[in-house]
């Protein structure tokens, strides 16, 4: 073991989510982000038993809110940690990571995680409206306008259909595979009450049956387009003890690059995850291999992202996704059941943060309808920015 390995192992379990908390998912609302955002902050804080004044550590993903807008509205009155993991979606899940770093060193002891936006209601704003989007890198920003918006690919479909055709092609994936995590995320999503599609199931026939947005990417494909927020509270496990809800600890966390991150067309290979280096330092650091999880909540703003992270996760080998899924293998009672909120794709699209909360209430075994029995070890996976992966391996710590 490394210097590095051995440094990184020492910090495993060093960290709890201690509380939890969401907003509606929904298209279309009347608040701002910021109202959402101090909301579910709210309800994560007061769910772990503390107060504002209890927190010391913000860590807002890059989006629309920042870190002294959180505090001076809950009345924070001492922050002593901020940063802002720059990674797209991949950031809520790297963001862990961070604050593990931040409750192990002694820097902070309580940290918030929030984020939130108005993924539906920015693209169809009201007269009235105060104009609020996401601040995209200058690099990203650039390459878009200059390279791609002239070809017509202005949006995440069109960007992200470049390599998943590239993937689909190469490996002959059949349309089904994709499919499947299409499914599992919907009738997952029937037994979660806040989900955006619930009373809405989804059969392979209509999902077959669905246009194309950018091949190979079928309208059932794509995650829906929501406006919420979520957030978590990360403290010691020290702090945890004397909390109401049994703590989710911190077992491994890690986030990965592609070979040029700022870029995709120009990549050795467009295929090439950053999950594929984070995950083996993850599951080093926790001690425990890909076999030993009892759920899995992956990214998926593309169904077939998620082929690529299973294979990325060590799941499956490259294209070999598509056997992984069939056969319910990925829904409730199944061999890894996936998404049990309804992920992204049913639930909402919340940056993935919705997947840590998600991941949270089954380890507390709280997951009602959705309750993986018995679950005990589970992991989240952020993707962000065509390629950025970011993971973190949770385990149900003790009371």
């Amino acid at each position: 073991m490394t210097k590095t390995q051995d440094a990184r192992s020492a910090l495993s379990g060093k960290a709890a989510l201690v509380g939890i908390g969401e907003t509606e998912y929904v298209r279309g609302t009347d608040q701002s982000v910021l109202q959402m955002v101090l909301a579910a902050s709210m309800a994560a804080i007061t769910d772990a038993g503390l107060k504002p004044s209890d927190v010391d550590g913000i860590i807002p993903p890059p989006g629309f809110v920042a870190w002294d807008e959180i505090a001076a509205h809950l009345g924070i009155p001492d922050v002593r940690f901020t940063a802002t993991p720059q990674m797209g979606g991949a950031s809520p899940t790297a963001a862990l990571q961070t604050a593990l770093l931040a409750v192990a060193s002694g820097t902070a002891e309580v940290v918030l995680i929030p984020i939130g936006w108005n993924g539906y209601s920015a693209l169809r704003p009201r007269p009235d409206a105060r104009p609020n989007r996401r601040r995209f890198s200058a690099a990203f920003f650039d390459t878009v306008r200059d390279y791609y918006a002239p070809y017509g690919l202005r949006s995440a479909s069109f960007w992200y259909s470049l390599y998943l055709q590239r993937y689909v092609s190469l490996y002959d994936v059949p349309p089904e595979a994709a499919g499947a995590v299409a499914l599992a995320c919907r009738a997952h999503a029937q037994l979660n009450d806040t989900a955006l599609m619930r009373g809405r199931p989804l059969s392979m026939e209509e999902y077959l049956a669905s246009p194309y947005i950018s091949e190979p990417l079928r309208k059932f494909d794509c995650c829906v387009e929501t406006d919420c927020a979520a957030a978590v509270v990360v403290t010691t496990p020290e702090r945890a003890a004397d909390l109401p809800h049994t703590p989710v600890l911190v077992l491994g966390a890690a986030e990965g690059h592609p070979d040029r991150p700022d870029e995709l067309t120009n990549r050795p290979d467009v295929l090439s995850l950053g999950l594929e280096r984070a995950a083996p330092r993850a599951f080093s650091m926790a001690g425990v291999t890909p076999g030993d999880m009892d759920f899995l909540q992956l990214y998926d703003c593309f169904t077939h992202v998620v082929l690529l992270e299973l294979e990325a996760l060590g799941y499956a080998e490259p294209g070999g996704a598509a056997d992984f899924v069939k056969d319910g293998n990925i829904q409730l009672g199944g061999r890894l059941p996936l998404n049990t909120s309804g992920g992204m794709m049913s639930q909402g699209h919340c940056w993935g943060m919705n997947h840590v909360v998600e991941a949270v209430r089954q380890l507390r075994h709280d997951g009602g309808a959705a309750q993986v029995q018995g679950c005990e070890l589970g992991l989240v996976t952020g993707y962000g920015d065509l390629g950025d992966g970011s993971i973190a391996i949770l385990a149900r710590g003790d009371r």
